[in-house]
């Protein structure tokens, strides 16, 4: 069964883990194999370490639990974009396990997500996907999502590929 629940610094090694093996499951035809083979848990096991220890009230991460084994993410908080107005917010990941992609743990995550930045006040919550992910796209607009019209790029090594954001006004659930 899965529990949508606040992630502890006590997963950052397991989020790691979803995280490359997500990256690599994902983005296996978008990506240099070479940069996807580079992704190291280690690294990203301290920087999640290190995030799940800051005691910021207005960043979260929540942890898809199946059974004990985490098997998707989700972090959001402050808007990182200089053109965001004030109160913005901004989901800064979600990924799956493979294994989790289409039995809608997504949705469920995603949907959590959605219901903490409005409990946190947030107005507004935008994020960033890869112009060429139309099944992701697909997946934030049935959540409600749409395109902006900011674009930027996404770097992996020495790939960089187009990103669009997309946005949503969370007054209206």
């Amino acid at each position: 069964m899965i529990a949508i629940r606040a992630a502890t610094v006590r997963d950052a090694r397991a989020i790691a883990e979803v995280h490359v093996a997500s990256w690599r499951w994902a983005y296996r035809n978008t990506f240099p194999a070479a940069a996807l083979d580079g992704l190291d848990v280690s690294e990203r096991a301290r920087t999640w370490s290190d995030r799940l220890g800051d005691d910021d009230p207005l960043t979260e991460t929540l942890v898809a639990d199946d059974d004990g084994a985490v098997v998707g993410f989700c972090g959001f908080g402050p808007s990182r974009d200089d053109d965001a107005p004030p109160g913005t917010a901004e989901v800064y990941a979600i990924y799956l396990r493979e294994e989790a992609a289409g039995r809608g743990v997504g949705r469920a995550l995603f949907t959590r997500a959605n219901e903490r930045l409005r409990a946190l006040g947030y107005p507004r919550a935008t994020l960033w996907v890869l112009e060429s992910n139309e099944r992701t796209r697909r997946f934030y607009q049935a959540a409600g999502w749409t395109a902006d019209g900011a674009r930027s790029a996404h770097h992996l090594g020495r790939a960089a590929l187009p990103i669009v954001r997309y946005g949503v006004d969370l007054a209206v659930p």
